[in-house]
Formats: structure tokens, C-alpha cells, sequence
């Protein structure tokens, strides 16, 4: 078995971009050896759906577990990276730029045999540049891979929505289904294939989200 982790996660810092109107990240130092203090001390400041994160249910459903009740084996186990070849709707007005069964690089028979499927969209280029048009889940998607056993999925773009979408169809399925989320992967340098998968997330009670550190690690 290969042991090489590969990072799947974006280096956080005061250039990553966020959701506008949600909170950067910034760094406030209350000590630092560099001004004779004994140690550096430093507090994080900043929206818990930074960078790679997992969406706890409370995030779009007021019913919803909060991040410390979600249940932690979600987040580690097998998975399967999938190459998505988006529609060409960007820009046209009306339409919104989602994916599903018909837009994958796989074979037409392909099913899900693991319970976790991270998408590589290549939609959302450079994580500290904005960009809205990236693309989004089918609802009717969500439900196919839920009832081919998924109970994770991963996407290397902001949201499972489109950044203009008021009524959410795609989290509006993945809570129907009890299917975990986690957004803002980076998965341009990882071949799609079967992986193990680590990406948990901080048990920060009655929060919405947490980021996560997300790592693969290739399997036979």
C-alpha cells in the first residue's frame, strides 16, 4: 500500500478567499519571540466554512445536527475521486451550471461501491481568488447517490449550490438524505481513483461547520 498522504486541503491564510460577505481569516499575536516574549502566542479569527470544511446539517436545515453531533467515522474511511466534465452553461442567463450522472469521466455503468465520493470539477481554480460560476450538485444526483449507499461527498468548489441559489435543491437533499458534506477541497493534482480518506472536522459545539485538514492516501 502506497503511504504517501496527499494534501487535499488549501494553505490557510489572510489571501484565501471567502464567501463574500463571511469572515477572513486574520491572525492576532498576543506574544511573539521575535519581540522577546518567552513564546508566540496567536489567536485565529475567522468563518469556520474556511478553505477545506465539513457543513454540519445546522448550516442549512434549523433542524439540523451541529457540528460536535455529527457522527465522526463520516469523515474517515474509503472513497472514490471522481472527474466531473462540467456543463458549458456558464454565463447563460437563466441557467444554472449543475452536474450529474451524465457529466462524469467515467463509464456510463459507473455506481458508487464506497460510501464516500469526492468530485474534481475544476471549477473553482485558485482558492484565494473568488469566482461565482462554478459548478453545482442536481438535486436528483444527490438522490442517486444516496440510494447507491453514499454517505459522504466531497466537492472542490465553494458550495454543492450555485453561489446565486436562494432555495439551496442540492443541500435541500443532502439533509433529506442524512448525507455529510465537505467543500472546498483541492483536487486538481489527485487522479481520480480509490482512496482513504481523512478530513475530520473540529467538535465545535453548536457551530454550522468546521474546517478540516484533508488528506488522501492511495489504496489497492
Amino acid at each position: 500500500m502506497n503511504q504517501k498522504l496527499i494534501d487535499i486541503s488549501p494553505v490557510i491564510s489572510g489571501k484565501l478567499a471567502v464567501w463574500p460577505g463571511d469572515v477572513r481569516m486574520t491572525r492576532e499575536v498576543a506574544f511573539d519571540m521575535k519581540r522577546g516574549d518567552v513564546v508566540t502566542l496567536s489567536a485565529l479569527r475567522a468563518t469556520v466554512h474556511l478553505g477545506s470544511h465539513a457543513d454540519a446539517p445546522s448550516h442549512y436545515s434549523v433542524d439540523g445536527r451541529t457540528m460536535e453531533q455529527q457522527p465522526l467515522d463520516l469523515y474517515w474511511g474509503k472513497c472514490e475521486v471522481i472527474q466531473v466534465n462540467p456543463r458549458a452553461v456558464v454565463g447563460q442567463p437563466g441557467v444554472e451550471n449543475r452536474f450529474g450522472r451524465g457529466d462524469l469521466a467515467v463509464s456510463a455503468a459507473w455506481v458508487p461501491t464506497l460510501p464516500r465520493v469526492l468530485f474534481a470539477t475544476g471549477t473553482y481554480p485558485d482558492n484565494n481568488t473568488w469566482n461565482a460560476d462554478f459548478t453545482a450538485f442536481q438535486p436528483q444526483f444527490v438522490d442517486w447517490l444516496a440510494d447507491h449507499g453514499v454517505k459522504l461527498v466531497g466537492v472542490d468548489t465553494p458550495s454543492v449550490d450555485c453561489a446565486d441559489s436562494k432555495e439551496l435543491p442540492a443541500h435541500k437533499r443532502f439533509f433529506a438524505r442524512d448525507m455529510a458534506i465537505l467543500e472546498g477541497l483541492v483536487l486538481r493534482h489527485v487522479r481520480p481513483g480509490r482512496y482513504e480518506l481523512c478530513a475530520l472536522p473540529l467538535a465545535l459545539e453548536g457551530f454550522d461547520g468546521s474546517p478540516v485538514r484533508a488528506a488522501l492516501r492511495a489504496i489497492e
